[in-house]
């Protein structure tokens, strides 16, 4: 299935940047404790954090994936931005913050020539496992900005998954700090001012702290309530008119509830004059019917009002491929 689908790439996606932070951040770590570099220290800070943050996505996979229940008719979707959150911050605090502060405290030092080669070896070496989960988040993004119709990079801004966004955020990240670490280190064995590499870890806790604070602020936005994206709304309008039961739609609200999963409102006309009781049961087996759809958590149907003016999709929404995601 779909949903299945989805899940199992986000697990993958997640799964291979643990694996390559863990190593990483081992490689780092031994590799600071020789050369001392202020670079490298900081650059093993942001892999523990970065590896430490995985198994909060780890629990966001898994906590959202729950299906609803009589506790929780909306589902669990909302718990992916809970852990989602928690990570950002881990990264501010155990990244971003740590960073800065020994950047600060490196700054005047007198740090001597190390080996540089060995500082020079693993920044290679996390470029290549970095690269590599890069890869991996970015052909998920990708697959899914084709299918919505955006650019890779506003699609992973955008979208419900937090989980995508966290480890292609924090991967995007890693490439750019291992780059910052390099300069920093090799202005330092240039001019043998040990400044520069104090600059590094500056640099890169400054880094850290950006994509933190952008991704605290996109997991805020979803867990208090985000209204579903113009293209979703379109489908779902188109989804509604398609239905035989349905003459017309006059208010529709989408608000995510979870990753690519919404609560729907809608108000309709109904086909006939049917009584009072039909309508009920006319209404509800529609509402069934939506609830089948991967991205339908819950739907509530209303009658509308007399005289109530119905609600028209674009030309661009009204095709079987694009709305057969939204019907059982």
């Amino acid at each position: 299935m779909p949903g299945k689908k989805r899940s199992s790439s986000s697990l993958f996606t997640v799964l291979l940047a643990f694996g390559a932070n863990i190593l990483v951040a081992i490689a780092k770590t031994v590799a600071a404790a020789i050369t001392g570099s202020a670079s490298l220290v900081a650059e093993a800070a942001h892999s523990w954090a970065d590896a430490g943050n995985e198994v909060f996505l780890l629990q966001a996979e898994r906590s959202a994936a729950r299906p609803r229940d009589d506790a929780h008719p909306g589902g669990y979707g909302r718990d992916a931005y809970v852990w989602s959150l928690f990570a950002a911050v881990g990264l501010f605090t155990a990244g971003a913050v740590v960073s800065i502060m020994h950047g600060v405290s490196a700054l005047g030092s007198d740090e001597q020539d190390t080996d540089y080669l060995v500082g020079y070896l693993v920044l290679a070496a996390a470029f290549v496992f970095e690269g590599i989960s890069f890869i991996q988040s970015y052909r998920q993004a990708h697959a899914k900005a084709a299918t919505s119709g955006t650019g890779t990079f506003e699609h992973v801004l955008r979208t419900s998954n937090p989980t995508l966004r966290a480890v292609f955020a924090e991967d995007s990240a890693a490439l750019v700090g291992l780059v910052i670490a390099f300069l920093g280190l090799l202005l330092h064995e240039l001019t043998g001012d040990p400044f520069w590499d104090a600059l590094g870890s500056i640099l890169v806790g400054v880094l850290l702290a950006i994509v933190a604070v952008v991704l605290i602020e996109r997991n805020r936005s979803f867990l208090v309530g985000k209204q579903g994206s113009d293209r979703a709304w379109q489908l779902a309008l188109t989804a509604l008119l398609q239905h035989p039961e349905v003459e017309k739609v006059t208010y529709l609200h989408l608000e995510y509830v979870g990753p690519e999963r919404f609560y729907l409102v809608a108000a309709v006309d109904l086909v006939g004059d049917d009584r009072e009781s039909d309508v009920a049961a006319d209404l509800q087996s529609v509402e069934a019917e939506l609830e089948h759809s991967e991205w339908v958590t819950e739907a509530v149907l209303t009658l509308s009002r007399p005289g109530a003016e119905a609600l028209l999709p674009t030309p661009d929404a009204d095709s079987d491929a694009d709305t057969r995601a939204l019907r059982p």
